[in-house]
């Protein structure tokens, strides 16, 4: 997506991970030392996204404070 202020990427992380069967929010799955949401986030900075948006639902808690204060959240 792109506003007045450049490329905003839009990323979703609202998943329960039911599948996985944890109890654990898929996002927060560690891959090689770092939790999946953080390595999409990385990805999107590197590819030019000057903004970023995290869709939230399933233990938001857990993912914003994960996250801190960088991204913005929908929820």
């Amino acid at each position: 997506m792109t506003s007045s202020q450049g490329t905003v990427a839009i990323v979703l992380a609202a998943g329960k991970g039911t599948r996985m069967r944890s109890a654990q929010p898929k996002v927060l799955f560690p891959l090689l030392g770092r939790t999946l949401v953080s390595r999409v986030l990385d990805a999107a900075g590197q590819a030019g996204c000057e903004q970023q948006v995290v869709v939230v639902g399933h233990c938001k808690e857990q993912v914003m404070t994960e996250l801190g204060s960088s991204p913005k959240y929908a929820v």
